[in-house]
């Protein structure tokens, strides 16, 4: 569905240079899923569907993508963290490795989300600052307009 971002794409970008995995644990589904539920309630599906041209590069290449790949990580990053077999789910323990404990790992999946939510407001500081080269974009349907969470309080804009 959304083929602009590939596998490779999401582990090249959204892991860092000591952390090795496969880009075959980023399936199509995961990119199309954390497309749908991170990316389009911000910049809407026409918008998305125009983003590859080339007038559109600036927003795609260096906004877009970028958001998109650490949607994708959120997303699969839990099942990074157990294996699953016909015996079940399993902890993740290699050799002399041991699974990062559930602190560890909230604190992981925390960074993530302020990672992403940053990334999305600098898209949304683009797109409103730049209004009239992106028609498709409609401002009054970006989620993040809607309501804000800023140190435990909720505003509604």
């Amino acid at each position: 569905m959304y083929s602009f971002i590939t596998p490779a794409y999401v582990i090249s970008t959204a892991f860092t240079d000591g952390e090795y995995v496969s880009a075959e644990v980023v399936t199509q589904g995961d990119i199309d899923a954390a497309i749908e539920r991170w990316i389009v309630p911000v910049v809407g599906r026409e918008l998305l569907a125009r983003a590859a041209q080339p007038e559109y590069q600036t927003l795609f290449s260096e906004l877009l993508m970028p958001a998109a790949a650490t949607a994708v990580r959120l997303e699969v990053q839990p099942r990074l963290n157990i294996s699953t077999t016909q015996h079940g789910a399993r902890v993740v323990v290699g050799e002399r490795n041991v699974a990062a404990d559930l602190s560890l790992r909230s604190e992981l999946m925390l960074s993530l989300r302020t990672l992403l939510r940053t990334q999305l407001l600098a898209l949304t500081d683009h797109l409103e600052l730049n209004a009239e080269q992106y028609p498709e974009y409609h401002p009054r349907e970006n989620v993040l307009h809607k309501v804000a969470v800023y140190g435990g309080f909720v505003q509604v804009l």
